[in-house]
């Protein structure tokens, strides 16, 4: 990122601030292509994690709970209507199993046109957040592969929060 200091006058005060721009490597985040090209996204290394939430299977339990549980969750539900749910179950059931290193492949949309102008803000983003939390948990998945899991999905949060 480039990074340049610029001299504001705020209330009458002098305020140096640190202004960011992505780089040119870095603006990728802001196309729609799909999340397997997207380099803050590599699928975790190795069977660890993929074992830890017991396998292709238990990645799609735990996005299918998530979604049960983001559905039925008031402080979210209202963003879910009017969508395919039988797509959207599929496509969080592929991006889940493809993110923590599954035999699986993700060819939806990247994350940035999935939610482009859905108006999600941050308390949507931490709702969901706890769904999957509880997710993992019913499914008896270990913490630090929870972890994981939330380390990788973290820098979408850029891609998904408009406010």
């Amino acid at each position: 990122m480039n990074r340049t200091m610029a001299s504001l006058l705020f209330a009458g005060l002098s305020v140096q601030v640190l202004i960011v721009t992505p780089s040119a490597a870095e603006t990728h985040l802001f196309n729609a292509r799909p999340v397997t090209e997207d380099v803050v996204a590599h699928p975790i290394a190795g069977t660890a994690v993929i074992n830890a939430f017991h396998g292709e299977a238990g990645a799609r339990r735990v996005a299918g709970a998530m979604l049960d549980r983001s559905l039925a969750d008031p402080r979210i539900s209202d963003i879910f209507k009017g969508h395919d749910l039988v797509r959207l179950r599929q496509q969080l059931g592929d991006h889940m199993c493809w993110i923590l290193g599954g035999p699986c492949a993700y060819s939806g949309k990247s994350m940035l046109e999935a939610h482009h102008q859905m108006g999600i803000q941050e308390a949507n983003l931490t709702a969901l957040i706890e769904n999957l939390q509880a997710a993992m948990d019913a499914e008896h998945v270990p913490s630090w592969a929870q972890n994981k899991l939330l380390a990788k999905l973290a820098p979408f949060k850029r891609a998904v929060v408009e406010r």
